[in-house]
């Protein structure tokens, strides 16, 4: 099927999708739970774990809206998606919103008729190697077999990144990270492309991770974030807020251990009482009870927390904040006031 013909196929799905969606919020609160829908397998973001619940750093901001709803993080079902898939899901209902390493483009946010409500993870692609390959560069890959997920944009930047530099590749089809992992460990393909964070990931499950390399290029800006669909801007404003709350709490030092006691015993920081509905009607504002954030936060800790605990330095993917710090210590991240 031709890009336009699936284009246009995906903003008629998402405009009636939203003619029969009154108000999202009803139908989750009617439904008792919240339709995430994530990605199918990857370590660290959105994975099942040995119980079969789901875990990660995606999973947790659909745990973190829910919580804002329900005041139950777990009043969530998880629909695992893949790239050709997750659009979709989203446009016919099937899921209230995705969480699940997707990039913000131009087309998505305009041309399929879906909102990005903010960035939980700056990224960028790049390339992982065998460190028997013998390579340093992604510049050394001319003529190289490339595992590649379909209906992403690292398709695209991989195209340009060759074409621009004079280079040639093989491309090597697979829809899930765990077939590229399986295609890339058989050896069917040289070089396993994403971002940069899902390489870690991966390699992270390896048996010897030293024996793989990601190379130092980063190729493209790769802004990750959670979606819904347009028109219906109560619920997108109750997940756009709902990820800002975990953003605004870690600037703040609001933790999972201190949100509560905060939240009895209000201080002389407005913004903080605004943000734990000891103050104002923010809550109301959202169709939301007055401590909705509070249980976003309690949920799973702030932003810096569950970063800390699903990919940080200290987990086996070991990622530094780097673009994803707080703005104050020189990173992008930001939340707009609480006012």
């Amino acid at each position: 099927m031709k890009k336009s013909v699936v284009l246009a196929t995906l903003a008629v799905a998402g405009m009636a999708a939203g003619m029969s969606q009154a108000s999202t919020l009803d139908e989750v609160k009617a439904r008792g739970s919240l339709n995430c829908g994530v990605t199918t397998g990857l370590t660290g973001f959105a994975e099942p774990n040995a119980s079969g619940v789901w875990e990660g750093f995606d999973v947790a901001v659909c745990r973190a809206v829910a919580a804002a709803v329900f005041g139950d993080p777990m009043a969530v079902e998880f629909v695992p998606t893949t790239g050709q898939t997750r659009f979709t899901a989203l446009a016919s209902g099937e899921v209230d919103m995705l969480a699940r390493n997707t990039t913000w483009t131009f087309s998505r946010d305009v041309d399929l008729k879906f909102e990005f409500v903010g960035v939980n993870y700056y990224d960028g692609q790049g390339f992982m190697v065998p460190a028997s390959l013998g390579v340093s560069s992604a510049l050394e890959l001319d003529g190289a077999t490339v595992c590649i997920q379909t209906g992403t944009t690292t398709e695209l930047n991989l195209a340009d990144f060759f074409a621009s530099n004079n280079m040639s590749y093989e491309p090597v089809p697979i829809e899930t990270n765990a077939e590229a992992q399986q295609q890339y460990l058989a050896n069917a393909c040289d070089v396993y492309t994403t971002d940069a964070s899902g390489l870690a990931a991966t390699r992270a499950t390896f048996e010897d991770p030293s024996a793989h390399v990601v190379l130092p290029e980063i190729v493209s800006k790769e802004p990750l974030g959670p979606l819904v669909r347009h028109g219906d801007h109560e619920w997108g404003d109750i997940v756009r807020w709902s990820l800002n709350a975990l953003i605004a709490a870690e600037e703040m030092g609001i933790t999972s251990a201190n949100v509560a006691e905060l939240a009895a015993a209000p201080g002389n920081n407005p913004e903080i009482n605004r943000i734990l509905g000891t103050e104002g009607d923010l809550g109301a504002m959202l169709g939301l009870e007055a401590n909705w954030a509070v249980n976003v936060i309690s949920a799973g800790g702030n932003y810096g927390e569950i970063f800390d605990r699903n990919i940080g330095e200290s987990t086996p993917i070991g990622l530094a904040r780097g673009l994803n710090a707080q703005w104050t210590d020189g990173g992008l991240l930001y939340s707009p006031p609480f006012r």
